[in-house]
């Protein structure tokens, strides 16, 4: 157990640490970029990276719940499949909105010609779109062990 805990830390820490910079992020080198009269058109694009924050963190927070559930020996349970359905949700939801915004992304990007940022929105857009099909998977993963555990209490 003493193992599986520690484990558990080292994750528990780097998503500590993703959920800090992003924090950091958004209170800093976006309302930086925003004032910047060099951002331009990319302005309402910063603006716009505050609404899924708000999906990414809750993320985290399930995230957190399931290492916990980990800790406690509960990952097994309709707990954990609740915040994986969460999870899947929120994955899905990034994807919707960075998907929504790629049009004005393209159009942005192709007048200040820098195709890199088309490439980072697509990345974002696969990416959350990986993170919820993962999610789901796990979530029917979990969802079977928890019915045969649930099957085998009964026959008992």
């Amino acid at each position: 157990v003493r193992m599986q805990q520690g484990s558990t830390l080292i994750l528990k820490g780097a998503v500590a640490a993703i959920g800090l910079a992003v924090l950091a992020f958004c209170a800093f080198a976006l309302p930086a970029g925003m004032m910047s009269d060099e951002t331009g058109a990319y302005r309402p694009i910063l603006a716009g990276l505050y609404i899924p924050a708000i999906p990414f963190f809750i993320a985290l927070y399930q995230t957190m719940k399931i290492l916990g559930y980990i800790d406690k020996n509960q990952v097994f349970s309709e707990l954990s499949i609740k915040a994986l359905k969460v999870i899947k949700y929120c994955a899905l939801a990034i994807t919707l909105l960075f998907a929504a915004g790629m049009p004005y992304i393209y159009y942005v990007a192709d007048k200040d010609d820098a195709p890199g940022v088309v490439a980072l929105g697509l990345l974002i857009v696969f990416a959350s779109f990986v993170i919820a099909t993962a999610a789901a998977v796990l979530r029917r993963l979990v969802q079977s062990a928890v019915d045969i555990k649930t099957e085998n209490d009964l026959t008992v």
